[in-house]
C-alpha cells in the first residue's frame, strides 16, 4: 500500500500541484514571519546589550506608591549619592546620567528619525567613555551639543554648524562641537541622539544637581554582583534601588522580545488564515482524486486491502504532499525573511546590523506545519475513500451523498449559523471590551455554519444567474449546470474566497465608520482652530502657549495639562485648562448643572461622576502631588469622547501644585478661522519648530484617514496571501473537474461545439462559482462590521456604521477577476482535448 501511495502521487504530480503551492505558500507565510522576527529581535538585542557594556551597576529612584491622601514623591539621585557611589569599595567610576526627548531638525527643517527615538543626554566631563569622540571635542555651555555619527551621516552635519533642536517646544541652536559613535539602540534603529554638558542637560530634562540614573563602574577584578551588594550596603535602601548591568541587558532583552511577540503574533494570525484557506483546497483535491480512483481503490478493497490500509495510503500521499510543500515553503520563507529586513531598509526603518536567523525551531514549525495541515485536511477524503465498496470495483459508479447525509449536513449547518448570529446580536448588546469574546465566538461559528450551509445555498445562489448566463446560450446554460452538479465541490471551492473577503470587506466597513465618526467628533465637539502638540506626543512647555497667546490673530487659547491627584483614595488625572476660554473651544454636551470652569468650580465626565456617585454640586477633596488639599465643586456632568474626557478645572488652582507644569496640547482660536496663511503665522511664531505639530480639525481628521489606510493597506496586503491561495483553489476545481470531465467534453466537441465555445462555458463556471463566493463574503462581512460597530458605539457616541458601496464593488469586479484569471489554464486545456481520445478516456 506504501507504494501504492507514492505511484499515485507521482502519477498525479501534476494535480498536486496546485495543492502543494497552497500549502508553501502558508508555510512561507509561518516561516518568513520567524526568521524576521528572530532576526530583527537579535539584531535588536545584540545592539541592547553593546548599550550597556559600560554599566556594572545602575542606580535608579525608588519609586513609591500613593498613599490615601497623598501622590508619592520619587527620591531625588543628587551629585552628593553620586560622589557617594563612586567611592564605595570596589567602584572605579560612577556617572551621572540625565536624559530626555530632544528632537532634531536636518538642514531642510524636518525631524530627523520621527521623533518617537529622538532622544538627548549628557556628555560626561572632557572624555566619557559612553560616547567616543570621532571628531572635534566634548560640549560646553548650553550653546554646545554634540550628535552621533550616524545622524550626521544622515543629515551632513559637520563639527562647527548649527543645529536647530526642541526639547519642549522652544526652539534652540546650539553649535556642534562634536561627533560621536555609540551603541545605543535608538540610534542603531534610525534614531538621533544628542549630548549636551551635564549641567545643561539637567536644566533641560530635570532639575540642577540631580539625575535620572547613575551607572557605576567596577574595578578590575570585581563582579557586578559584588559592586551591587555594596553598593546596597552603603546607599539608602528606601531611596535607590541597584540593578546590574548584566540584568539590564537581560531585562532589555525580553521586552524587545516581548514587542516581537506582538508582531509576530500578528503575522502568523494572517499566516493562520491563508492556510485555513489552504485546507479547503487540499481537502477538495483529494476528495476529487479519491472520486477518480473510485474503481482502483474498490479493486484494492476487492483483492484484501482492509479500510485501515485504503485510508493509511490516502494519508501517506498528504505526507508526501505535506513535506515537498514545507520543504519548498521553508526556503522560500527564508528568502521572505531577508526581503522583509531589506523592505525595511528601503522605507527608512534602519534595522541594527546582525545575521539572518534561521532557528532549528523555525524548521520543525515549517515541516510541522506542512505535514500536519496537509494530513488533517486529507483526512476525512481518505476517510471516504476507505468506505468505497469492492461491487464498486464493477460498476465504478462514484457513491453520491445520502438523503440523510444531505439532512444532516444541513441541520449541522443552521444550527452553527443560528448560535452564530444569536451570539453576535447578544455580543452587541455588551458594553465596550466585555463583548469582543463572545463576538469572535459568534464569528467563529456562523463562519462554520455558512460553510456547511453553502452546498445549500448554491442552488437558489447560482440560479438566479440563469437570465444573465442565458445570454451565452449553450455555454451559460452548461456552465450554470455545472456548477451546480456537484454543489460540496463548489462550497469549498466559493468557501476560500468568502473568508478572504469576509475579512476585508468587514475591516473595511470599521475603518469607514470609524473615520467619518472621527470626523463628526471633531467637527462637533472642538471648536478650537487649531490644536498644537508635540511629533511624538511628549509635553510642551507652558512657554508654547504663551507664545501663541500673544500671536497676532489670536483670540483665546487654552492649555490641557495634566497632574494626578487623589481622590476618594484612588488615583485620578486632573486636566487643567483655562477656565475663561475653554467654552469658547469646545462644545461638550452638559446632562447636568452647567459647564463653568473656575476657582474651585469643575466639570466631570459621565464615566467619572458615575464612578464617584457626583452630580453637579457635589464637592469632593482633591490632594495634589505637593501634599496640599482643596475642596472642589462639581459645577457640571458633561458628555466626554475620545479628544476630551476625565475632571476639568482651571489652571490657576492647579498650576500652585506643580513642581514643574507642561501642557500636553494647546487649543487655540483665530479671528480669521483656519487657513493656509493662520497656520503659517503660528508655526512661525514657535520658530518654524519641526517637533511642534500645528493642526487644524481638518489636519486631524486627515492624520487619522492616513493612520486608517495605512493599517488597511497593510491588512490587504497580508490577506492577499488568502485570496491568493483561493485563486489557486479555484484553478485547481476547474482543472481536475475538465480532467473528470473529459469523455463529457469530448462528446460536446463532437455533436458541435467549437473550442471558442468549451472555453466560454469553462471560464463563465469559474466567473459564477467566484462570484458566489464574493457575494458571501461581502454579505458576512458587512454583518461583522455592522456588528463590531454596535460595540464600538457604546464607546464613541458619534459613531454611525457607513457602508463603503465603491469598495464593495470593487470587491465584486475582484472576485469576478479571480474568476477569470482562475479559468485561463483549465479553459484553454479544455479546449484543446482531442475529442476521440476524449469520448475513449474512462
Amino acid at each position: 500500500m506504501f507504494r501504492t501511495a507514492l505511484r499515485n502521487v507521482l502519477a498525479h504530480k501534476a494535480r498536486l500541484l496546485m495543492t502543494v503551492l497552497a500549502v508553501m505558500l502558508g508555510v512561507a507565510f509561518v516561516s518568513g514571519t520567524l526568521v524576521f522576527t528572530n532576526t530583527l529581535s537579535n539584531a535588536l538585542q545584540n545592539s541592547s546589550a553593546k548599550g550597556f557594556d559600560q554599566v556594572d551597576v545602575a542606580v535608579t529612584a525608588e519609586s513609591r506608591e500613593d498613599t490615601s491622601d497623598r501622590i508619592a514623591e520619587t527620591p531625588a539621585l543628587t551629585e552628593a549619592l553620586r560622589e557617594r557611589s563612586a567611592k564605595v569599595p570596589g567602584a572605579a567610576s560612577a556617572i551621572g546620567v540625565v536624559t530626555g526627548f530632544t528632537a532634531l531638525a536636518d538642514k531642510d527643517g524636518k525631524l530627523v528619525g520621527g521623533g518617537f527615538q529622538s532622544q538627548g543626554g549628557n556628555y560626561w566631563g572632557d572624555k566619557d567613555p559612553r560616547y567616543p569622540l570621532t571628531q572635534g571635542s566634548a560640549p560646553h555651555g548650553a550653546d554646545q551639543v554634540a550628535i552621533d555619527a550616524k545622524t550626521a551621516e544622515r543629515t551632513g552635519y559637520q563639527v562647527g554648524d548649527t543645529l536647530r533642536l526642541s526639547v519642549d517646544g522652544p526652539v534652540l541652536a546650539p553649535r556642534i562641537s562634536g561627533i560621536f559613535t555609540t551603541d545605543d539602540g535608538n540610534v542603531a534603529a534610525g534614531g538621533s541622539l544628542a549630548l549636551f554638558d551635564t549641567a545643561t542637560a539637567q536644566k533641560l530634562f530635570g532639575e540642577p544637581g540631580q539625575y535620572h540614573e547613575i551607572d557605576v563602574k567596577a574595578a578590575a577584578g570585581t563582579s557586578q554582583t559584588a559592586l551591587e551588594a555594596a553598593l546596597k550596603a552603603a546607599l539608602p535602601r528606601d531611596e535607590v534601588n541597584t540593578v546590574t548591568g548584566r540584568e539590564l541587558a537581560d531585562t532589555q532583552a525580553r521586552l524587545i522580545s516581548s514587542s516581537m511577540s506582538g508582531l509576530k503574533q500578528g503575522l502568523l494570525v494572517f499566516a493562520g488564515i491563508a492556510l485555513f484557506v489552504g485546507t479547503f483546497i487540499i481537502a477538495n483535491t483529494f476528495t476529487m482524486l479519491v472520486a477518480q480512483r473510485t474503481k482502483e481503490l474498490a479493486l484494492l478493497r476487492a483483492v484484501g486491502a482492509s479500510r485501515r490500509q485504503v485510508t493509511r495510503s490516502v494519508l501517506v500521499e498528504a505526507f508526501v504532499v505535506g513535506a515537498v510543500a514545507g520543504v519548498t515553503g521553508l526556503v522560500a520563507g527564508i528568502g521572505i525573511g531577508a526581503g522583509l529586513r531589506a523592505l525595511m531598509g528601503t522605507l527608512g526603518a534602519t534595522v541594527p546590523d546582525g545575521p539572518l536567523v534561521v532557528s532549528p525551531g523555525t524548521v520543525a514549525a515549517a515541516l510541522a506545519v506542512g505535514v500536519v495541515i496537509t494530513m488533517l485536511a486529507a483526512w476525512l477524503p481518505g476517510r471516504r475513500a476507505a468506505k468505497i465498496p469492492p461491487v464498486a470495483a464493477m460498476s465504478s459508479v462514484h457513491a453520491k451523498a445520502t438523503t440523510k447525509s444531505l439532512v444532516l449536513r444541513n441541520t449541522l449547518g443552521a444550527l452553527f449559523s443560528a448560535a452564530g448570529v444569536a451570539t453576535v446580536l447578544y455580543a452587541t448588546t455588551m458594553d465596550g471590551s466585555d463583548g469582543q469574546a463572545p463576538m469572535g465566538i459568534g464569528a467563529v461559528l456562523l463562519i462554520i455554519g455558512v460553510f456547511i450551509l453553502t452546498p445549500l445555498l448554491s442552488r437558489p445562489l447560482i440560479a438566479g444567474t440563469a437570465p444573465v448566463l442565458r445570454v451565452f446560450g449553450v455555454s451559460g446554460r452548461l456552465a450554470r449546470q455545472n456548477s451546480v452538479r456537484n454543489p460540496r465541490r463548489t462550497a469549498a471551492t466559493a468557501s476560500a474566497l468568502m473568508i478572504g473577503l469576509t475579512l476585508i470587506t468587514g475591516m473595511t466597513v470599521m475603518a469607514g465608520s470609524l473615520q467619518k465618526s472621527i470626523d463628526r467628533m471633531a467637527a462637533s465637539a472642538i471648536r478650537a482652530d487649531y490644536v498644537v502638540s508635540m511629533a511624538n506626543g511628549n509635553e510642551l512647555s507652558p512657554d508654547v502657549e504663551k507664545t501663541l497667546k500673544s500671536t497676532e490673530g489670536v483670540t483665546d487659547t487654552s492649555p490641557l495639562r495634566n497632574a494626578p491627584a487623589r481622590i476618594d483614595d484612588t488615583t485620578e488625572y486632573l486636566t487643567g485648562v483655562d477656565g475663561s476660554a475653554i467654552g469658547k473651544l469646545t462644545d461638550l454636551p452638559v446632562d447636568d448643572g452647567t459647564f463653568a470652569v473656575g476657582g474651585a468650580k469643575v466639570v466631570v465626565d459621565e464615566e467619572t461622576a458615575k464612578l464617584h456617585g457626583w452630580k453637579a454640586g457635589s464637592d469632593f477633596t482633591a490632594s495634589y502631588e505637593d501634599g496640599a488639599r482643596q475642596r472642589l465643586t462639581v459645577a457640571g456632568v458633561y458628555e466626554a469622547n475620545e479628544l476630551i474626557r476625565g475632571i476639568l478645572l482651571d489652571t490657576s488652582a492647579l498650576a500652585p501644585h506643580q513642581k514643574d507644569p507642561t501642557d500636553m496640547q494647546v487649543m487655540v482660536k483665530t479671528s480669521g478661522g483656519a487657513s493656509d496663511a493662520t497656520k503659517d503665522r503660528l508655526e512661525k511664531a514657535l520658530g518654524s519648530n519641526p517637533a511642534i505639530k500645528v493642526q487644524s480639525k481638518k489636519d486631524l481628521s486627515d492624520s487619522i484617514a492616513q493612520m486608517f489606510t495605512l493599517m488597511l493597506n497593510m491588512l490587504y496586503g497580508l490577506l492577499a496571501m488568502a485570496v491568493i491561495v483561493a485563486v489557486l483553489g479555484v484553478i485547481n476545481t476547474l482543472a481536475m473537474s475538465v480532467f473528470e470531465r473529459s469523455q463529457e467534453i469530448g462528446m460536446l466537441r463532437a455533436i458541435g461545439l467549437d473550442r471558442r465555445a468549451v472555453k466560454r462555458m469553462v471560464r463563465l463556471e469559474s466567473l459564477v462559482i467566484s462570484l458566489f463566493g464574493g457575494v458571501l463574503g461581502i454579505g458576512l462581512g458587512v454583518f461583522f462590521g455592522w456588528a463590531a460597530g454596535e460595540l464600538v458605539g457604546t464607546r464613541m457616541a458619534t459613531y454611525e456604521l457607513v457602508l463603503p458601496w465603491d469598495r464593495m464593488a470593487v470587491f465584486l469586479l475582484m472576485a469576478a477577476g479571480v474568476g477569470v484569471l482562475a479559468a485561463l489554464w483549465p479553459a484553454r486545456r479544455a479546449a484543446r482535448l482531442n475529442m476521440l481520445a476524449a469520448i475513449k478516456s474512462e
